[in-house]
Parts: C-alpha cells; sequence; structure tokens
C-alpha cells in the first residue's frame, strides 16, 4: 500500500515538473508543437478511416498519410533549429530555418502529388 502512494505522488510530481518546464516554452515553440500534433493526428484520422471504409486508391491514403508524416517531421526540424537552447544552430537565423521549412515542404508536396497518379 505504501508503494502505491508513493508511485502516485512520484508520477504527481512527474506531471507537475513536465507542465512547469513547459510552461517555460516559448510561444512560437509551442505553436509548432500545436502544428506537429495537429499533422499526426490528421494522419491517425486518415488510418481509422481507412481502417473503417477501406483504402480502394491505396496511393491517395499513402500520398495523404506520407503527407502528414513528412510535415510533422519537417516541423519537429523546425523547432529544433528556432530553438534558442539548442547550441548547434546559434549561428542560424530563424528565416532561415523558416525559409528551409517552407522549400522542403514544397519539395515533399510536389513528390506526394507526383505519387498520387
Amino acid at each position: 500500500m505504501g508503494r502505491t502512494l508513493s508511485t502516485k505522488e512520484d508520477a504527481g510530481a512527474l506531471f507537475h515538473s513536465l507542465r512547469s518546464a513547459y510552461a517555460a516554452t516559448p510561444v512560437n515553440l509551442k505553436i509548432i508543437d500545436l502544428y506537429v500534433g495537429f499533422a499526426i493526428f490528421t494522419a491517425l484520422i486518415q488510418v481509422v478511416y481507412m481502417a473503417m471504409v477501406g483504402s480502394f486508391p491505396f496511393n491517395s491514403f499513402l500520398s495523404g498519410v506520407l503527407s502528414c508524416v513528412g510535415t510533422a517531421v519537417l516541423a519537429v526540424c523546425l523547432r529544433i533549429q528556432v530553438n534558442k537552447e539548442n547550441k548547434e544552430f546559434k549561428d542560424l537565423p530563424p528565416e532561415r530555418a523558416f525559409a528551409d521549412f517552407v522549400l522542403c515542404n514544397l519539395v515533399l508536396h510536389l513528390v506526394i502529388m507526383n505519387f498520387l497518379g
């Protein structure tokens, strides 16, 4: 019984420390996190829809899911580059990181459109 109480206290302390650490995160990083969450959520909705209805145009299903996942990965890369605490990209201006993100998204979606067939 004592161990269960300690585990609940540990979990509560962990959630509190995570919440307080995330509260100190800059707003622009929170917006990118929201964008990544939306992209992953959209991919999950597409997978659930495919499981319920079927995957007749399979290329369309793959294109949609890969577009969402690829966009999320590129957004995570953007988040890493614009984070001020990351010392590897301290010389990279945020405008350059965003331009790279836009260019890579353009290339990704051109490939996705080509794959649709």
